[in-house]
């Protein structure tokens, strides 16, 4: 596969992500946090710092608004709902990897 299909691909599967986490909104960040050893916020992070990388300002916010379709803020208050104690619990026990 040469590098360019590669990448639209790779885009591809990313947008997809996006619109699977878009869709479910239920699904908190602790939760993906505990289970999958990262979260949206994560996602937004990683927006920034591919796109600093290849030499495109993007601050915090708007890597973060790349990955929630909205500002965070918005976001946090329409969706976001606080951590249950047995949310908290599990992730405390999850195994937490460098991200």
């Amino acid at each position: 596969m040469d590098p360019d299909t590669r990448t639209e691909i790779e885009a591809a599967a990313f947008r997809r992500l996006l619109d699977h986490l878009d869709a479910r909104k239920d699904v908190q960040n602790i939760d993906l946090m505990t289970l999958a050893g990262f979260c949206r916020n994560c996602l937004g992070r990683w927006y920034q710092e591919a796109a600093e990388e290849r030499g495109v300002a993007l601050d915090k916010a708007q890597g973060r608004e790349a990955v929630y379709g909205m500002p965070y803020e918005e976001w946090r208050d329409r969706y976001q709902r606080e951590a249950t104690g047995s949310q908290q619990a599990a992730y405390d026990a999850a195994p937490k990897p460098g991200h």
